[in-house]
């Protein structure tokens, strides 16, 4: 792998804010991609958000560089097109036509830069709704994945961005794939990715499993396991661990570890599905067993044995985490306010390497200045669009 990552040469401009557009730049990045976020004089407003949105600016947008234009001005508008002239790679997360009123569609771009892949990653692709507004909460509602993840009659979203965050990972995808066939073509081509059709894809499974048995997934948290010990179990000092035995080999093992003579006896327990049917008599007895254990020692012994086990853990737990700090998979960054964080690598290797840091998350218009030089602006050009706010530059 090249030392700054496979993607070293690939030049990206992206127009985009939130968390689904961010992502596909954070992934191209992350591989080594020269990527330029071009943001509104005064910065991107993803980066004042505030609560469950306060991390989202400095988890999406590391190794990429800032520059601020006003689009709406002619002379703004010409720079980020002289941009896109020169980069392969073009990502939008606007809703649908407000790019092509500013000049930026993908007509347009396509005529400048025959070559370019344009990326857009929007609510839904194309039907009846694309040109509804959506977000990733509104697609988890309405492509079934709150509805599986809450207890029945409660529906409650993920955890996390799961959509806006694999949304991205799809255009990501997608644009790669455009990339190898232009090798061929020798033309750019549109591409996109979508909120709706990617918790639809996500929620395959529980479609699937209506479509084999002829009956409706239940809400997770009531659901049938498919495994008699694949719960939550409570151990000492108020302390939880997930415990999964999922095949009949490691019920073998399971019963040898924890003496449980007369299960590994009974020749009707040998085989899953019995045990699946005999749960209301399995789990209350690994409840009381469980309990007898701290934490640490349940986890020690079940990871001897071999078997899938984890703590419930916090996301501030994962900051010291031993297998995160160990290779790589926590990179120290610097914050645009000068705060000092550590934040998730993109969880792949590629020739054995972790992806790295090149750049933490710019601050505003942090690269204009050199960016602007680099297309053979002059200084005194560059302090008259400054004058007339046409651009913003980090001071």
């Amino acid at each position: 792998m090249h030392k700054n990552g496979p993607l070293t040469g690939l030049k990206v401009v992206e127009f985009c804010h939130m968390v689904m557009g961010p992502t596909v730049g954070l992934v191209l990045a992350d591989l080594g991609a020269e990527v330029i976020k071009v943001e509104p004089i005064g910065g991107d407003k993803t980066r004042r958000l505030k609560g469950s949105g306060a991390g989202y600016f400095a988890m999406y947008n590391r190794n990429k560089k800032s520059i601020c234009l006003d689009l709406k001005s002619d002379d703004g508008a010409a720079i980020a097109k002289d941009l896109i002239a020169g980069a392969d790679v073009f990502v939008e997360n606007f809703r649908a036509g407000s790019l092509d009123k500013l000049g930026f569609g993908y007509e347009a771009l396509s005529a400048l830069n025959p070559r370019l892949i344009y990326c857009s990653e929007k609510g839904f692709l194309s039907g009846p709704y694309e040109n509804r507004t959506a977000l990733d909460e509104v697609a988890q509602m309405m492509g079934g994945l709150a509805y599986m993840t809450g207890p029945p009659g409660r529906p409650l979203r993920a955890g996390a961005s799961v959509i806006d965050v694999t949304g991205g990972m799809f255009g990501a995808i997608a644009v790669l794939a455009a990339l190898r066939e232009r090798e061929f073509t020798g033309k750019g081509q549109r591409v996109q990715a979508s909120l709706f059709e990617t918790t639809a894809f996500l929620v395959g499974q529980h479609m699937a499993q209506f479509g084999v048995t002829g009956t409706p997934a239940a809400p997770m948290p009531a659901r049938i396991s498919a495994w008699a010990v694949y719960d939550v179990f409570s151990v000492k000092n108020d302390e939880k661990v997930f415990v999964g035995v999922v095949s009949d080999g490691q019920w073998v093992k399971f019963c040898k570890a924890f003496g449980l003579d007369d299960w590994a006896a009974d020749e009707v327990l040998a085989a899953n599905n019995e045990r699946v049917a005999r749960r209301e008599e399995i789990i209350p007895r690994l409840q009381a067993l469980f309990a007898e254990y701290d934490q640490a020692e349940l986890m020690e012994k079940l990871e001897t044995v071999g078997l899938p086990f984890a703590p419930i853990s916090k996301p501030e737990d994962l900051f010291d985490d031993p297998h995160l700090n160990a290779e790589g998979g926590l990179l120290d960054m610097e914050l645009p306010d000068g705060a000092e964080i550590k934040l998730p690598a993109l969880p792949v290797e590629v020739g054995g390497v972790r992806p790295g840091l090149r750049m933490s998350p710019p601050k505003v218009g942090e690269h204009t200045q050199d960016i602007l030089c680099g297309l053979g602006m002059s200084e005194d050009r560059i302090s008259a669009l400054k004058a007339t706010s046409v651009i913003g530059t980090l001071d």
